[in-house]
């Protein structure tokens, strides 16, 4: 919406201003990576985005160093900006909470978390070491102290045993069959170390309902919120975005069997 007042246009004035400095903080970023790369093949996708949560007033902006190779898991997907959304609507509940985001990638919502209060760790694949690498590189950039951790879902080494979270976020963490089992072997682990803790996760419908069903009901685990991911969203966030997309918060079932 256009600016109606003088106050609007000096707030419009100040939001410059302070875009303007971040992008150079996020293009000297790029240029110093491209510079260390030497002559990867790889330097040219390397683009960078900013993320807007709230207003100028109580609000923030995060940025993100991205690389657009998808097998690299370095794109900000849809998935990850419903869920860091959701996270920003419910800071009250982020705050102070010790979160873990699984699969993070390029970790908005985890960011999202700590720039709330929340004692944050991101994880990724311990094999991935271009992920965490960019996971330590952003969390600079926006002047956050995450723990970065690398771990393997459904291995069972010294890492995963020191995760103690309340929360524990994954985007778009449902996507390759093959590996959910091991996410939800290494979710129902972590939620049974902290009563009381919740997995929440966006995931496009593509993942296949019926799998994920009999895997909550393998591992004891329940649905205990499911809504259309765009329900909550802002309409001028929505209007860029495509899909079938769900956050489910997932809990273990008090009434399983032993």
């Amino acid at each position: 919406m256009a600016s109606r007042n003088n106050n609007k246009k000096r707030k419009s004035e100040l939001k410059s201003e302070s875009e303007a400095e971040e992008d150079n903080e996020v293009a000297s970023l790029v240029k110093d990576d491209n510079i260390s790369a030497e002559s990867s093949p790889d330097q040219e996708m390397t683009t960078s985005s900013r993320h807007y949560f709230g207003n100028i007033e109580d609000g923030f902006s995060i940025s993100i160093v991205e690389n657009m190779k998808e097998e690299y898991g370095l794109f900000v997907w849809p998935c990850s900006i419903i869920l860091a959304e959701y996270v920003w609507q419910q800071k009250s509940r982020f705050s102070g909470a010790n979160v873990v985001e699984l699969g993070a990638g390029t970790s908005l919502p985890g960011l999202v978390a700590a720039k709330v209060g929340a004692d944050v760790t991101l994880t990724d694949d311990s094999k991935r070491s271009e992920v965490l690498d960019n996971m330590r590189r952003v969390c600079s950039l926006n002047d956050l102290k995450c723990k970065v951790l690398g771990l393997t879902w459904g291995v069972w080494d010294s890492p995963v045993f020191s995760l103690h979270p309340n929360i524990i976020l994954g985007a778009d963490v449902l996507y390759d069959t093959s590996a959910f089992d091991d996410l939800f072997a290494t979710v129902t682990f972590l939620l049974e170390k902290c009563p009381g803790s919740v997995f929440i996760t966006t995931y496009h419908n593509r993942s296949g309902h019926h799998l994920i069903e009999f895997l909550m009901e393998k591992w004891g685990l329940k649905s205990r919120t499911l809504v259309d991911g765009f329900s909550f969203m802002p309409s001028h966030k929505a209007s860029s975005l495509s899909g079938n997309i769900q956050l489910a918060e997932i809990v273990l079932d008090a009434f399983r069997s032993e």
